[in-house]
């Protein structure tokens, strides 16, 4: 327990030093922003392609996995959103950042670096299952509830947002390094001494570089206006969601690093990502970046709980 307590603290310790940095001026604005570029376009697709090239998934159970993780999603989405809706007066196309917000995990600038710390190689390769189907399928998902509940006469028309989630998944470097490492390893070529060495150079420094920025970038969005609705959704995303992951993963019959995995993935804090969407669709901006400050600041106590949890319930 105690050198699980140890690594939880490490990770965010890091996410702590990079927001210090910028807090007290030690590093500029920009800085983050480069760091955030270089982590999640090249040491962290660099990552994910020589996993995805080297693992065997042998006993993953990637549909399983799969169904746990989004109906787990999937519920605290709905939840979420109906609080946002019904609890806190908001329109609906900001009960859908609210649901967004209360189910979206930080897979790649914190769960990477995280899974990789707690459960080594063989948790990573169970949680890039998740990440490669992730963040296309809650886009989507974000996509066609804004449509549903979205202003038919808003300058900017599906047709716009769909294209531009297609181009956004075609040329992300996350899902372009998983893709590139499953070829890879289909078509069975060995990698050259030289290609190993540079992947294995940049791979190797993703976790920490991904952490530090993460922490430096917090200080970019901080927390703003009405901050109670933003507590909600961070609990939705801190308590109900792993309490949802752990009894799909015992639903589902997943067992050992799988099923540990899963509820760890599911108690990570919010991301980016809801900020983003509520930026493209202009709307609840300060909702998204609220939760994902509270969250990430709270994130420390109950991940390490729901860590433990996990550990008691699949050994």
């Amino acid at each position: 327990m105690s050198s699980l307590v140890e690594t939880v603290a490490f990770v965010f310790a890091l996410v702590a030093l990079g927001y210090l940095s910028g807090w007290s001026g030690f590093l500029k604005e920009e800085t983050g922003a480069g760091l955030s570029d270089f982590a999640v376009s090249v040491a962290v697709p660099l990552l994910l392609f020589r996993t995805m090239a080297d693992a065997s998934f042998a006993d993953s159970l990637p549909l399983h996995l799969w169904a746990t993780y989004f109906t787990a999603v999937a519920v605290t989405w709905v939840l979420a959103q109906l609080t946002i809706v019904h609890v806190f007066g908001r329109d609906s196309r900001a009960g859908v950042v609210g649901g967004l917000s209360g189910s979206f995990s930080n897979l790649a600038l914190l769960g990477i670096p995280f899974t990789l710390g707690i459960f080594g190689q063989q948790g990573f390769e169970v949680l890039s299952l998740i990440l490669s189907v992730h963040l296309p399928i809650m886009i989507a998902a974000s996509i066609v509830l804004f449509s549903w509940f979205g202003d038919k006469d808003a300058p900017h028309g599906l047709g716009a947002v769909v294209r531009d989630f297609v181009a956004n998944v075609a040329t992300n470097p996350l899902i372009i390094g998983i893709v590139a490492g499953l070829l890879w390893r289909a078509a069975g070529v060995e990698m050259p001494s030289l290609m190993t060495r540079l992947v294995d150079a940049l791979a190797d420094v993703a976790a920490p570089v991904a952490l530090f920025a993460m922490g430096l970038g917090l200080r970019r969005y901080g927390i703003s206006g009405n901050i109670r609705p933003a507590i909600a959704m961070a609990a939705f995303k801190l308590l109900l969601m792993p309490v949802l992951a752990l009894l799909m993963a015992k639903t589902m019959g997943l067992t050992g690093m799988s099923a540990k995995v899963v509820v760890a993935a599911a108690s990570l804090p919010i991301g980016v990502n809801p900020y983003l969407i509520a930026t493209r669709f202009g709307t609840g901006q300060a909702l998204a970046s609220n939760s994902m400050s509270i969250s990430t600041a709270l994130a420390f106590f109950t991940t390490a709980f729901w860590l433990a949890v996990a550990e008691w319930a699949f050994g």
